[in-house]
């Protein structure tokens, strides 16, 4: 019997698993099947790793968090993260095991400086944090975000071929949830309320689903017009570039509205090579003139009475309304919360991801809104700049500005010595990407998430490796 086992050892094991699963599933513990997709998964990770970033790319923006399915509060989102969460633990094994990984440029480049910062500043303030468990889980899902999606991805992405599949990917997944979206949003006649909740459950709002449709935007944009591309490429990608504009109008997002027009603002400020102190003389322009007239503007801003509605142009018209509209009044209400936060503690903050459980006794009446709330149900502080201030002190929210200027700073300097191609299109496309999501982050914090935190990440990776591959000593001797 024993010789015949090893001669069919594997029809053994299945019947064996077959017998063991049913067993454990008639008493009420079914969670044996999913153990080949786990051992498949470990088995991809270990073997083509890159194959698994294109699966999380495609995955992502159809992944689901078990918080919201209220599974046991495990705010976790499958199957992305567990095989971030892998990634990343193999990456920094192999980091340690071996010299060389990455190479020295990306090691010291100052972006890389900055993101390193940024998770070495976030564990020191897990020290004093108000709640060390809920920042040891925010520091762990940041490390898994910036591990595989920056630190991994700097890799695969050595390969310019490799940006355009994994861009690809995103958009394919993109694309199926906007479909569905749209489906369920069209049962509803497109109404304004609906928009809120019809992309569950893959989306958690309205909000976020808007700002990664706007990441990918310019990205869509470039692929229609893309050297090297086919025509059936360049045809489907400008029908899947009007599917995502259909959904962003759909969404009813007037975050990530303006954060398209902020970004196509920057872009012709860099095509025509507007100069750095034209923008600087416009900005000190407009900083005295709102200073002169701020009491004329705050008057003309509360007269705005214009709601959220159907009516695009009223919905668009609403977005300057201080003085009635409740998601307006609430950002308010959330940014001062942030900011008397970290007035009591200016230093290290209240701790990494505790915002959303300590601001409640720091809302003073006169900001509290219809939609204001006690219990931490609501969302974070509404800025990816406040919010960090808040939770990490002055120093946290210094980085996160330091982060998004050295990038942009990187980038401007990068588009304007690029040779004209497939690289330069790509980069800008993803500096533009990268630009809507600063914009929406002064409104919204979504890098707590999967659906923001891979595209955030993996086109700030691109965006070093294009620094390294175009340095500007190089460029001038080839100009020269």
């Amino acid at each position: 019997m024993v010789a015949a086992i090893r001669q069919h050892w594997i029809a053994a094991a299945c019947v064996l698993f077959v017998v063991l699963n049913a067993l454990l599933t008639a008493r009420d513990f079914p969670w044996l099947a999913v153990m080949p997709a786990v051992l498949l998964a470990v088995w991809a990770m270990v073997v083509v790793p890159e194959r698994v970033l294109y699966f999380i790319a495609f995955a992502t923006p159809l992944s689901i968090n078990l918080e919201d399915l209220e599974l046991g509060g495990v705010g976790v989102s499958l199957p992305t993260e567990p095989l971030m969460l892998g990634l990343t633990f193999l990456m920094l094994l192999r980091i340690a095991l071996q010299r060389g990984v990455l190479s020295d440029g990306f090691v010291r480049h100052p972006i890389t400086w900055v993101v390193i910062s940024q998770l070495v500043w976030m564990a020191v303030c897990i020290i004093p944090s108000s709640m060390p468990v809920v920042s040891i889980k925010y520091m762990v899902a940041r490390l898994w975000f910036v591990g595989s999606m920056f630190l991994l991805a700097s890799l695969l992405f050595r390969d310019t071929q490799a940006m355009h599949r994994f861009i690809k990917s995103f958009v394919a997944g993109l694309v199926v949830v906007v479909l569905y979206t749209l489906y369920q949003h069209s049962l509803h006649h497109f109404a304004h309320d609906p928009a809120h909740w019809v992309m569950s459950p893959f989306f958690k709002d309205h909000t976020s689903y808007g700002a990664v449709l706007a990441f990918v935007l310019p990205f869509m944009v470039a692929a229609v017009a893309m050297p090297g591309y086919s025509r059936t490429e360049k045809a489907v990608a400008f029908v899947l570039l009007t599917v995502l504009v259909v959904g962003l109008v759909f969404s009813y997002t007037r975050a990530a509205w303006l954060s398209l027009v902020g970004a196509l603002g920057l872009f012709v400020v860099m095509r025509f090579k507007v100069p750095a102190w034209v923008l600087g003389l416009l900005i000190v322009i407009a900083g005295i003139g709102y200073y002169v007239n701020k009491d004329q503007i705050t008057i003309a801003l509360e007269r705005n009475r214009k709601e959220s509605s159907d009516d695009l142009k009223e919905h668009v018209q609403s977005i300057s309304n201080i003085s009635s509209d409740a998601s307006n009044l609430e950002r308010l209400n959330r940014w001062n919360s942030a900011g008397r936060m970290w007035q009591e503690r200016p230093l290290f903050g209240w701790g990494p991801g505790t915002y959303m459980f300590q601001y409640a006794p720091f809302q003073a009446s006169e900001d509290r809104t219809i939609i204001s709330t006690n219990f931490g149900s609501g969302g974070n502080a509404h800025s990816e700049y406040l919010g960090p201030l808040a939770e990490q002190g002055f120093i946290g929210m210094g980085l996160m500005l330091a982060l998004v200027l050295l990038t942009a700073v990187r980038a401007i300097g990068l588009y304007h010595r690029m040779p004209d191609g497939v690289d330069k299109r790509v980069m800008t496309a993803a500096f533009l990407g990268l630009v809507t999501y600063y914009l929406h982050g002064a409104l919204n914090n979504f890098l707590d998430l999967d659906k923001a935190s891979v595209p955030f990440w993996a086109f700030t990776t691109m965006i070093v490796l294009f620094d390294l591959k175009y340095p500007k000593a190089s460029m001038e001797e080839v100009t020269a």
